[in-house]
């Protein structure tokens, strides 16, 4: 008799062993004689789902600080960050269709199991903290829209589950619909509030190149190191490793190579739009905040309230929180199944997203509550940006057993990177490695 409790084990048969069983392989793809462009619409979607973690509110906090204290200055940090996601997303894809597990699956087939729950910790610590910036995004937008206390607006965050569950329940497509639907409305904003600026191009372009003062002032790193943690998301490279494989592409060499190649098209152009976002937060920072005596601007309230008079535009105040509060909304709406792509993965416990999505969010809402006692909306701020530089250094428990299974010709087959591109990504884990060793360094020291 099965057991009637909330928690359940897989038993090991094929569907169990499927990442999210529920979709699995259930967005049809057409034929090989069809049209080129039928058939990489059909792939389009996940790469969308993976961008949202790109431009959630732990960005709108680093980009914001960015901006206002050094300009343009950090573009080149926002460019070079983009750069190294677009590569690991695609390595992220590769895995999963190339061996039909997620990245979850793969390191808990291959470690000892003691390490696999030190991996598994890890990705959930980074999923609280990625949380613990949904919620304070989505409150915080909540409050500047419609007045609403912050704690009221985290509480209020908790109903995302239901839309998950509505979504799911319908089709993976309404979900990655809603999830477009929203990125529209993100990139609508910042296209108007950007044009509304128009802050000098050759600043601009000045700034996407890098500068020495990135590495040596300590301030501008520790918001540099920040700005990597919330563009380059660890649950984002389980998240992409499962999702990819909800496409009924042949499950045949032809059919995953062609697989492999739609789904880093897909990625790539959705994390370009990830890059003009967040690109377009610092630049309209730095052009209204740092030029005009406001550096000091650290915390998204203060943005808000003064992005209207700095600019001259009454509606610039208003398209900024509209679109925090459709960034929040995503961000919470991906999280959900990262978490439960890593808790089936490791421990192959299945848990109902309704569930996990409240143990989740409480453990989120627990240090907000506490902060805001003590240090009111300041202290919340400051939780946020915090909650970014622990998400960087969960980073190389993530990408180090990417690039090292994705490395592997006995796990990828034919499907192996090559060795140029080997290189490449042990060099980003590098960089990586040694910014979160700076930065751990110079907190301590």
């Amino acid at each position: 008799m099965p057991k009637p409790a909330i928690w359940r084990f897989a038993r090991g048969t094929q569907a169990d062993n499927h990442s999210l069983p529920e979709v699995f392989a259930s967005v049809h793809v057409p034929d090989s004689g069809a049209p080129w462009l039928r058939r990489f619409l059909a792939f389009v979607g996940p790469g969308y789902m993976v961008s949202v973690g790109y431009m959630d509110p732990g960005n709108w906090a680093t980009d914001l600080q960015g901006g206002a204290q050094f300009g343009y200055t950090l573009l080149a940090v926002i460019l070079l960050s983009n750069f190294m996601a677009i590569m690991l997303q695609s390595l992220s894809a590769r895995l999963g269709i190339a061996t039909g597990h997620d990245l979850a699956q793969a390191c808990r087939d291959h470690f000892p199991p003691a390490l696999n729950i030190v991996l598994w910790l890890a990705c959930e610590l980074a999923i609280i903290a990625c949380d613990l910036a949904e919620v304070i995004g989505t409150a915080i937008a909540l409050q500047l829209l419609f007045g609403i206390p912050l704690l009221a607006g985290a509480l209020i965050s908790v109903m995302d589950a239901f839309i998950v569950l509505f979504l799911m329940n319908r089709g993976f497509r309404y979900l990655e619909a809603f999830v477009i639907g929203l990125l529209s409305v993100i990139a609508l904003c910042f296209m108007v509030q950007v044009a509304v600026a128009s802050p000098p191009l050759a600043s601009v372009l000045r700034g996407f190149l890098p500068s020495s003062a990135i590495v040596t002032d300590s301030r501008m790193l520790y918001i540099a190191i920040g700005i990597v943690g919330a563009t380059v998301m660890p649950h984002n490279l389980y998240l992409h490793s499962s999702i990819v494989q909800t496409r009924a592409y042949a499950r045949t060499p032809v059919g995953r190579r062609e697989a492999i190649c739609w789904a880093t098209w897909d990625s790539s152009l959705a994390l370009m739009l990830a890059l003009f976002i967040n690109a377009a937060i610092l630049i309209v920072a730095a052009t209204a905040f740092h030029t005009t005596g406001h550096q000091d601007v650290a915390e998204i309230e203060d943005a808000y309230r003064l992005l209207s008079p700095v600019l001259g535009v009454g509606i610039a105040s208003t398209l900024f929180a509209v679109a925090l509060l459709a960034a929040g909304t995503n961000s919470t709406v991906t999280g959900t199944l990262a978490g439960q792509i890593i808790m089936e993965g490791f421990l192959r416990l299945h848990i109902p997203s309704w569930a996990r999505r409240l143990l989740t969010r409480g453990l989120a809402i627990v240090p907000i509550v506490i902060v805001t006692a003590l240090y009111g909306n300041r202290g919340v701020g400051q939780l946020l940006m915090f909650s970014q530089v622990i998400l960087s250094m969960q980073l190389p428990f993530a990408v180090i057993p990417l690039v090292m299974f994705v490395s592997d010709r006995r796990k990828m087959g034919e499907f192996v990177i090559s060795t140029p591109m080997a290189v490449l990504a042990w060099l980003v884990s590098a960089v990586i490695l040694l910014l979160n060793g700076k930065l751990l360094f110079d907190t301590v020291f």
